[in-house]
């Protein structure tokens, strides 16, 4: 295991060499990803708050949206899927949902292992309304953005998930290497 290098020796030991440099910092394409991930982050937490009132929430409603838009026969595993999280992660929240009367889990004719989903007509209400909240924030927050710029924004994001999607695999001897570093990131005493 890599030690964690000294201070004692200055910032010129480990700006520009262990971490990147602090003239420039944060580069543009990280930027661009500390970016991406906070405005994630914060937007979830503004829906969360606003569906609180309401007693929901944003795993919630992503979860009765995958349910409703998806394709007649689409299993519980399916909309774990959909929705980007693990299935034991999904059974909690779909436990709660049904236990208040908003989905219906239906034995699967082609499989009993299986559970197909579905929401039931007070579960549409309720997504109606989380959805009216999602999309007055939603409007708020782009209140004066072109709708060119939104579809923009739309397929250059899309392009980076894909991407994400498809598997970003760096060759073994690209690993730990830092573009524009001095060196190999290393601190020097552990070369």
């Amino acid at each position: 295991m890599k030690s964690a290098p000294k201070t004692a020796g200055g910032e010129a030991e480990i700006f520009g060499k262990v971490l990147p440099p602090k003239s420039g910092y944060p580069s543009p394409d990280m930027a661009l990803t500390i970016t991406i991930v906070m405005l994630a982050r914060r937007w979830r937490a503004l829906v969360d708050e606003k569906l609180r009132d309401i007693g929901q929430s944003a795993s919630r409603m992503e979860a009765m949206s995958s349910i409703a838009y998806a394709p007649p026969g689409t299993t519980q595993i399916q909309i774990a899927k959909r929705v980007g999280i693990e299935g034991p992660t999904l059974t909690r929240t779909l436990d709660l949902l049904e236990a208040e009367g908003l989905v219906e889990r239906l034995p699967d004719p082609s499989d009993r292992r299986n559970k197909l989903m579905r929401l039931t007509a007070e579960g549409y209400q309720t997504l109606a309304h989380m959805l009216q909240i999602a999309a007055s924030l939603r409007a708020h927050l782009l209140e004066d953005v072109s709708e060119e710029k939104v579809r923009e924004g739309y397929d250059f994001f899309s392009m980076l998930l894909q991407r994400i999607e498809a598997g970003l695999d760096l060759p073994a001897d690209q690993i730990g290497k830092l573009p524009g570093f001095a060196n190999d990131g290393l601190p020097p005493t552990t070369r």
